[in-house]
């Protein structure tokens, strides 16, 4: 049971590392508002593409370090992402480019099954 949760926990902090540092760093380079300025559609387009990136790495790495079931970790964090997402969707609700937080809490699952079977077909 441990190393199911440190899987799960690596995963995530992966994510959520990588996550907030290509928000600094594109943040940094004008490539995205800076905090508190107006959001754009071209800011979270770039963020949309890192973070599917990531989220499928995340996911994978769950699954690498999981002790059994490598896919069934991988769909857990990606359930974790889904509670994230819409407590995010929620909070962003009022700030428009809703397309934004409803296509994280649509596509969350998928990136984890995608970050899993990565992993998984390696194996067979």
């Amino acid at each position: 049971m441990k190393r199911s949760v440190l899987a799960v926990l690596a995963g995530l902090f992966f994510i959520f590392v990588t996550h907030t540092g290509m928000d600094v760093l594109f943040e940094s380079m004008g490539w995205m508002p800076k905090h508190g300025e107006p959001l754009t559609d071209a800011g979270l387009l770039w963020a949309s593409a890192y973070r599917a990136i990531f989220s499928i790495l995340g996911c994978y790495i769950t699954a690498r370090l999981a002790p059994a079931n490598p896919m069934r970790h991988a769909l857990i964090l990606g359930g974790i992402g889904v509670v994230l997402s819409t407590l995010g969707a929620i909070a962003m609700w009022d700030l428009g480019h809703l397309w934004y937080p409803l296509s994280l809490i649509i596509l969350t699952l998928p990136y984890a099954w995608l970050g899993g079977y990565l992993y998984t077909r390696k194996q067979t």
